[in-house]
């Protein structure tokens, strides 16, 4: 994964996804891969809206750090009301934190190479989620 500049975000790597909206991976990049084979090949750029989001101010707060005691530091996940929030700054006794998602706000490029596509299990299906192999 890149951004729009073609800054490597993240390593390539394996992923193993189960296709057909649960979630794992944003909608446009399941339609995207939709009907391909093993050998094809997927080029795709995603502006922010399809991808985690644009960047909203309002998931920002700012909070006493006495509230989260003694430790708490840039890069943590806390969570409040049903959100993550990542500590994003601490600092003169506060901490920020940034209820977004980190690639929220970023057009996002993806070079894919479809390695295998199998059926899935009823389990992988009852849970959502793609399985390693052997489970």
């Amino acid at each position: 994964m890149h951004d729009a500049h073609g800054v490597r975000l993240q390593p390539a790597s394996d992923l193993t996804y189960l296709h057909g909206g649960y979630g794992e991976l944003p909608v446009a990049l399941e339609q995207a891969l939709e009907g391909k084979a093993p050998g094809e090949s997927v080029r795709l750029q995603l502006e922010p809206q399809d991808a985690f989001g644009e960047y909203d101010a309002d998931l920002l707060r700012v909070e006493p750090a006495e509230r989260y005691g003694e430790g708490i530091a840039a890069g943590m996940e806390v969570e409040e009301d049903e959100r993550f929030y990542t500590v994003s700054e601490v600092a003169a006794g506060k901490v920020v934190l940034d209820g977004n998602h980190p690639l929220a706000g970023m057009a996002l490029r993806f070079f894919l190479h479809i390695v295998g596509v199998r059926i899935a299990k009823a389990e992988e299906i009852r849970r959502g989620v793609s399985l390693p192999q052997g489970e």
